[in-house]
């Protein structure tokens, strides 16, 4: 699994990891069962504090991405992947609605977004 940070992001370090290891369980890239980095080795790999991995692990299980498992390690977990996608479909959802009222106050017309989408898209 490579997991990339920039220093120049807006983010913080621990919400750019575990946003990347998020979308990686989303995307099919990481599978129930399958475990995670331990918290040391990936901070040696990534060159961050132990302190910074743990939150981002800690972020992970407090959203139902991962379970810790003492003594063994964070595994992804199983069951609720599906719910957490829809409710990453409905930010997403909401996202678009407010971008379409913007639209509209701009008096943008619906092919016009319709094109800034698919700019952005490629």
């Amino acid at each position: 699994m490579e997991i990339i940070i920039s220093n120049a992001s807006d983010r913080p370090i621990y919400e750019q990891i575990a946003n990347q290891i998020r979308d990686a369980i989303l995307a099919g890239r990481l599978a129930e069962g399958d475990g995670l980095p331990s918290i040391r080795s990936l901070a040696n790999d990534l060159r961050v504090s132990v302190i910074t991995t743990k939150r981002a692990y800690a972020e992970l299980e407090a959203l139902g991405f991962v379970d810790t498992v003492p003594g063994k390690g964070c595994f992804v977990a199983g069951g609720n992947l599906e719910l957490l996608r829809e409710e990453q479909l409905r930010g997403v959802e909401s996202l678009l609605e407010q971008a379409w009222r913007d639209a509209r106050a701009a008096n943008i017309s619906l092919p016009e977004l319709h094109e800034m989408l698919d700019t952005i898209a490629e």
